[in-house]
């Protein structure tokens, strides 16, 4: 019976076997086994380290990459043009206003702050009107409208040889050109200074006051 008691004893768990020659002390044996302990340590650390740092990266050339704002010019209202259509010979003192929709789309994870901006109209290569657009914020991921009026300087408008011309034909051909200067702040790390600049040709419908043809073209300095 004292055998099969013997024999049912469970053994004790194994614990950290150290290897020791005869010739080696006790000391120098732990001070083996410490090193390779903070080896080990050291190279999970370092593996970590690798880890976080490959997902900052894909996060910085994902996620928080700097995207370009866009700028469009979603339609345009003139104001006076009317009084235009019924004078045979139009002089300067009429009044003429053009209403533009302008909005500033932000595909950025972090909002784009802009300062003051100008837009400049023109027509047949003439400057006939600029308005100033004042500074703002468009929201991550979020589109802000805007509404941009131009006092037109008729005297100008008027010394354009195809004027009337334009007018029988019920469109007016006109081009713009907007710069807006901003920066985007991602968590305070990314900082980026964007410069946007566009140019749009259009023709505008002078009775439904609707842009036909339009046609813009960015450019964007980062």
């Amino acid at each position: 019976m004292a055998e099969k008691r013997e024999q049912a004893k469970p053994l004790a768990p194994a614990s950290v076997e150290i290897k020791m020659d005869e010739n080696e002390d006790i000391s120098t044996v732990f001070r083996r086994h410490h090193h390779r302990k903070c080896l080990t340590c050291c190279g999970c650390i370092t593996a970590i380290f690798l880890i976080l740092v490959m997902i900052i990266l894909i996060l910085v050339f994902t996620v928080f990459r700097v995207k370009d704002p866009v700028i469009k010019m979603n339609s345009v209202t003139i104001q006076g043009v009317g009084a235009l259509l019924r004078m045979n010979n139009p002089r300067p003192g009429i009044n003429l206003t053009v209403e533009a929709d302008v909005s500033v789309k932000n595909p950025n994870v972090a909002s784009f702050k802009f300062s003051n901006a100008t837009t400049s109209l023109y027509y047949d290569s003439s400057v006939i009107g600029e308005a100033q657009i004042p500074a703002g914020q468009a929201k991550a991921r979020r589109t802000l409208d805007m509404n941009v009026s131009i006092d037109v300087m008729v005297d100008k408008i008027l010394a354009v040889p195809r004027l009337r011309s334009d007018l029988n034909s019920g469109t007016l051909p006109i081009s713009s050109y907007t710069k807006i200067s901003g920066k985007v702040k991602i968590i305070n790390i990314i900082k980026k200074h964007v410069v946007v600049q566009m140019n749009c040709t259009m023709t505008v419908n002078i009775n439904s006051q609707a842009i036909e043809d339009q046609n813009c073209k960015r450019r964007i300095s980062i």
